[in-house]
Formats: C-alpha cells, sequence, structure tokens
C-alpha cells in the first residue's frame, strides 16, 4: 500500500499520495489540494519548499555537496569531459559515442552563420548597453528569423532548433562583448573546438591571428561544464514556466537570460568583482572588510561566499579553484584586485568564524577571479554564465516540451482590499 500524507483543515482530513525520487527524495503531491479542499492552496513564498515538475536531468543535495548531472558527478565530468560532451549527455540523457559527438559539433558548427540583419539590431544599441540585455534581445529576435515553431513530436525538427541555437548562441556572446569595445564582428573557425572558437571569437584583432592557450582553454571549458546545469533555480524555472506556455525554444532561452541577469543568480560573481574594485578603493585592507563581514550591525556584505543550497561547500569551487591557480600561475597576471581576492580566499579559509559557518568561496567568487585574469570584462561575466547554462535551458525546455507539463500557473493568498463601490471622481 502506498504512503500517505494526511492534511486536517477546520477538523476535515484529507490524504494526499507521498512521491518519492530515484535518490529517496521524498515529496507529498498535493495537486488536488484545491478541488478536494473547496479552494485550499498552500503558500512558499520562493517556491523553497515546492517542487515545480519531476526532471529526469540534475540531481544535487545541497547538504552532501553533491552535484551529479544525468547521474555523472560533475567531479567526473570535469576532470574527463568536455563542454560538448556535457551539453549532449544533458539534453538527449546519455553520454555521445564519438560518431554522434563528431555529427553534433558538425551540425552545430553548420548552424553557427547568424542571419546578417540581426547586425541592424545589433547596431541599433548604445555601446553603454549591457551585454545581457543585448544577448536576451538577440536570442529573441532568432526567432524573427527562425519563425516555423518546433514540433516536438519530431526528433529532428527537436535536434535542429538545439544545433541552431548552440550554434549561434556564442557568435551572439562574441558580439555582445565585441560591440561594447568598438571591434569588428567575428564568426568562429570550423576547424576549431567549441571552447576555442568562443575565446577566437571574443579576442582575435582584426590586425593579427589569435593564439590559443591551452590553459586558458581547459579553465574555460571547466567552468562551463560547472554552470551547464543547476536544478530547478530561478532562470531555470523561469525557462520551463515560459515554454510551458507552448513559447519557442529560442524566446523561451531569452526569458531565461533575462532572470539570469539578476545580481542575486547569474549576476553574483559580477557581484563578487564590484565587491573587491570596492575594497580597493578604500585600501585594499582585507582583514578590515573581513571585521566589517563579521559584524552584525555592518551593512556590508561579503559576495561569493557561502551558497544558498550548499549548506557544507560547493564541490564546484573546488575543482575551479584549481583552475583559478593555474590561470593565475601561467598568466603571471600582476594585478591588486586579484591579490585582494586572494587574501580574502586565505582569510575565509582561515579564520574560525567562517570555517564554523562553512562559508567558503564559491563558484561565483573563482569563476570572476578566472575572468578577470583572461581579460574578460566584468558585465560580460553573466553573459559567460549564460553561455554555459545554455545546455542545461535546453534541457529542461526540452524535458519539459516532451512530458507534455501543463502550463504554470502559481496560486495567490489575496490580501488587498474587500468589495468598494465605485466612486465618482467629484466625490473622492
Amino acid at each position: 500500500m502506498s504512503e500517505k500524507a494526511t492534511l486536517e483543515i477546520n477538523g476535515e482530513k484529507y490524504e494526499f499520495p507521498i512521491v518519492k525520487g530515484t535518490e529517496n527524495e521524498v515529496a507529498i503531491d498535493i495537486k488536488t489540494l484545491r478541488s478536494a479542499t473547496g479552494g485550499v492552496i498552500t503558500i512558499d513564498p520562493g517556491y523553497k519548499n515546492t517542487g515545480s515538475c519531476e526532471s529526469a536531468i540534475t540531481f544535487l543535495d545541497g547538504e552532501k555537496g553533491i552535484l551529479r548531472y544525468r547521474g555523472y558527478s560533475i567531479e567526473e565530468l570535469a576532470d574527463k569531459a568536455d563542454f560538448l560532451e556535457v551539453a549532449y549527455l544533458l539534453i538527449f540523457g546519455e553520454l555521445p559515442s564519438q560518431e554522434e559527438l563528431d555529427k553534433f559539433h558538425s551540425d552545430i558548427k553548420e548552424n553557427s552563420v547568424v542571419d546578417d540583419d540581426v547586425k541592424k539590431i545589433l547596431d541599433a544599441f548604445p555601446k553603454s548597453a549591457h551585454p545581457m540585455g543585448v544577448l536576451s534581445s538577440l536570442t529573441a529576435a532568432l526567432t524573427a528569423f527562425n519563425p516555423s515553431s518546433v514540433d516536438v513530436e519530431s526528433e529532428e525538427d527537436m535536434y535542429n532548433s538545439i544545433v541552431r541555437i548552440m550554434g549561434k548562441f556564442p557568435v551572439l556572446v562574441s558580439w555582445a562583448m565585441r560591440k561594447k569595445h568598438g571591434l569588428p564582428l567575428e564568426y568562429g573557425d570550423d576547424n576549431l573546438g567549441y571552447v576555442e572558437n568562443v575565446l577566437r571569437m571574443m579576442f582575435k584583432n582584426p590586425n593579427r591571428e589569435y593564439e590559443q592557450n591551452p590553459i586558458l582553454i581547459d579553465a574555460l571549458d571547466k567552468l562551463l561544464i560547472l554552470h551547464a546545469d543547476h536544478e530547478q533555480n530561478c532562470s531555470t524555472s523561469t525557462v520551463r514556466i515560459t515554454g510551458s506556455s507552448h513559447a519557442g525554444l529560442f524566446v523561451s532561452l531569452a526569458s531565461g537570460i533575462s532572470a539570469l541577469w539578476g545580481p542575486l543568480h547569474g549576476g553574483a560573481n559580477q557581484a563578487v568583482l564590484e565587491m573587491l574594485e570596492a575594497i580597493k578603493e578604500d585600501g585594499g585592507d582585507t582583514k578590515k572588510y573581513m571585521a566589517k563581514a563579521k559584524d552584525k550591525e555592518d551593512p556590508f556584505r561579503l559576495m561569493g561566499f557561502g551558497h544558498r543550497v550548499y549548506k557544507n561547500f560547493d564541490p564546484r569551487a573546488r575543482i575551479i579553484k584549481k583552475a583559478a591557480d593555474e590561470v593565475l600561475g601561467d598568466l603571471g597576471v600582476e594585478d591588486p584586485i586579484l591579490d585582494i581576492a586572494k587574501g580574502l580566499e586565505k582569510e575565509a579559509l582561515e579564520d574560525q568564524y567562517f570555517v564554523d559557518r562553512k562559508l567558503y568561496p564559491n563558484v561565483d567568487f573563482y569563476s570572476g577571479i578566472i575572468y578577470r585574469a583572461m581579460g574578460i570584462p566584468v558585465e560580460m561575466f553573466t553573459v559567460m554564465f549564460a553561455l554555459g547554462r545554455l545546455p542545461g535551458w535546453i534541457a529542461q525546455w526540452r524535458e519539459m516540451r516532451l512530458r507534455k507539463e501543463p502550463i504554470g500557473r502559481p496560486r495567490q493568498l489575496y490580501i488587498g482590499e474587500n468589495y468598494r463601490p465605485f466612486s465618482p471622481i467629484e466625490k473622492r
């Protein structure tokens, strides 16, 4: 006999089934709550206790510091796979064979040319426009150049839409940065890998060849893998709820980009660098700012430490710390901002206050440091996050459509005025 949860309201008892996930997570299925109780709902601001869907893509255990894509640990994937393999895994459910991976990459390259009229849209933006606003707009605009809707019942149609956006998105990412810096727009090189092409399109100067640095390629590859999916976060939930109206893939992704833009989500690594800049302007005393962070009366907030989901440690931070050390060592960057970052890291790892509260540097802290060292401007940090998250968003959108999930429609508890008769303007 299946387990049930009993809810008592005004003396009436109602039973709801208990469901379990494959990792023994437990949920109470309350989809019949309103109909069974005559209109009772639950209130859960921020949906911190509410499961919006069943998903086979990502498993996350914040208490134990576990992150897995389709059952594979993030540690193994970051060590043994490249970003395109992980993208394929997330979207299609299994790691690709060499033949499948080669075809995936080839098809992506075939779809990497963006309609030239998109440049006219880009030209209309001022240089002062934030690259995330540019990226969201251009991604949505792709819908106009690919107007046919995706037939989700057709594997071929779905696949073609996926390789189309996987091919064009890195181009839009690079254009957003080059527009900001007044550089001519670049396309990739078919002879290069996916991540190598991203770096080339972003950094190639018009008057000389771009030389690839294997340490930077490896670091960016790992960063994109670490950001590729993260369960039902703000932007992913936005993609799913937009897509639940049967909105197309490109516009659903554009909505996710907009959600990611916020400083509490994808903008966190940008916030880290802005904090470091502020500390530098104030003399660069890391001990002073660690003391401020411990003072409950002080409004200063230490960005890039601890995590809302991971209660012990962020497994992604352990992986990317090594890459950060390699990038800084290889480039030999002399930068007071990075020196301050290393000082804060050392303080946090040794200070008992932070150790006891498990306030370790998280992935946003290290990713900001790496991007800074690579020469990626701070306003592009969230754009790079979006590039990494792209396959996760696609996978979530695809899963939601294939599962034929209903349109998202949260409820509310009304706390406004009761009925009031209309008063003519001369009597108000």
